[in-house]
């Protein structure tokens, strides 16, 4: 899949997010003709974060789109924005968000995505468009590791909202055809992230401040490297077995919260004491990815497992902090 974005015109949604930040470095250098909309102002052109993590590649983008990706008029500025790819990650992702603002996290997550599938509908020249979904539509998981056919048990309104944001993607790309790949992504962490349990932890460490635990910590997840799932967009942008899919991307490790308490207080000698509070709404005891979709169809796997990655995103941390 090597150069297969060179020159392309590619449009990142939610640019300016934790994964979208990385994912537009990676699409510029390999040489794609990359947009970006980002959440703003659209009649004064003004973003409300000043392009928080893209900063530093402002002038290698071709057009900043600002605007509400749920309202009307997003489609629109798509449309004349012309691109060929579009990769679809503006999303209110904070789960707790939605537990307090549960219409508006609908709105942006399923309102927001409907708008990219008309635009991809009525534009003309989109080739593809990567729609991003989830782990969290899964839910309340039976069994262990989780393939594809699992059915679908939100626990959340933000899994609601997603759960419903993926299968519009299906029902478009069954009524009209449209060339939709839907990525669903497994908990990812890396540099940049920082709503999260590993990067709020690492903060703590860092700062030898008490280590908060939700529940007893035996809740596991599977944690994926922001490199690892770069890729897995990448691949899901070009590559001609995704479309019409809905494929899951992940290590295939539990790795409980205690143990990312306890490796993190590690990696970086702190002094913090791990403490457990009470257990967080809505909590999923379990996710793990089954991955064999992914690794069947493209040759996908992951390179970089917990402790390693852990280590980098510390190192990180340090050094921009």
């Amino acid at each position: 899949m090597k150069n297969s974005y060179k020159n392309k015109r590619v449009l990142v949604t939610g640019a300016d997010g934790f994964m979208g930040s990385h994912l537009t470095e990676r699409l510029l250098a390999e040489g794609a003709r990359v947009s970006v909309f980002v959440r703003g102002n659209s009649v004064t052109g003004t973003t409300q974060n000043e392009l928080k993590n893209i900063k530093h590649i402002e002038n290698k983008l071709e057009e900043i789109i600002t605007g509400n990706i749920a309202a009307s008029d997003s489609k629109d500025m798509v449309i004349k924005n012309r691109p060929e790819v579009i990769f679809h990650l503006a999303a209110d992702a904070y789960v707790p968000n939605s537990f307090d603002h549960p219409i508006e996290v609908m709105e942006t997550n399923v309102i927001g995505t409907l708008n990219m599938l008309h635009a991809v509908k009525e534009g003309k020249g989109i080739k593809r468009i990567v729609c991003t979904s989830s782990s969290e539509i899964y839910g309340m998981t039976i069994g262990g590791s989780i393939n594809e056919e699992h059915l679908l048990y939100p626990s959340s309104p933000y899994a609601a909202s997603k759960v419903a944001a993926d299968k519009y993607c299906y029902a478009y790309w069954n009524t009209y055809h449209l060339p939709i790949a839907v990525i669903r992504p497994f908990n990812t962490y890396g540099p940049r992230h920082t709503y999260d349990v590993i990067p709020k932890f690492i903060t703590l460490a860092l700062a030898n401040r008490p280590i908060t635990v939700h529940g007893t910590g035996r809740q596991s997840r599977d944690f994926t490297y922001i490199d690892d799932m770069v890729d897995a967009f990448m691949i899901m942008g070009s590559h001609e077995k995704a479309v019409g899919r809905s494929v899951n991307f992940g290590t295939g490790e539990a790795i409980t919260i205690n143990y990312i308490a306890g490796k993190i207080k590690e990696i970086s000698g702190s002094k913090s004491k791990i403490i457990h509070t009470e257990d967080r709404m809505a909590q999923v005891p379990k996710l793990l990815c089954d991955y064999s979709l992914a690794k069947k169809l493209f040759g996908w796997k992951p390179r970089v497992f917990i402790d390693e990655g852990l280590r980098r995103n510390i190192e990180w941390v340090k050094k921009n902090a």
